[in-house]
């Protein structure tokens, strides 16, 4: 017997398939839509200091105008 898994919000039930199929409007009309599996985004690698003297670059920060 073959199951589906639905999901709303961040509540997810099982059903039998062919309970699914037979009642597919019913359930998009109460909220519920297939559990899709997406993959999660890789973190970016920090940028990796060759040495203990190169200080990682810092912005610079905007000089400001003295007022006289």
């Amino acid at each position: 017997m073959d199951m589906v898994k639905l999901v709303k919000g961040n509540r997810t039930i099982e059903r039998p398939k062919v309970d699914y199929e037979n009642n597919i409007k019913i359930w998009e009309t109460r909220g519920w839509e297939l559990f899709v599996n997406k993959p999660k985004p890789e973190p970016k690698p920090e940028p990796k200091v060759d040495s203990e003297w190169q200080k990682p670059e810092e912005p610079k920060k905007p000089k400001s105008k003295k007022v006289k």
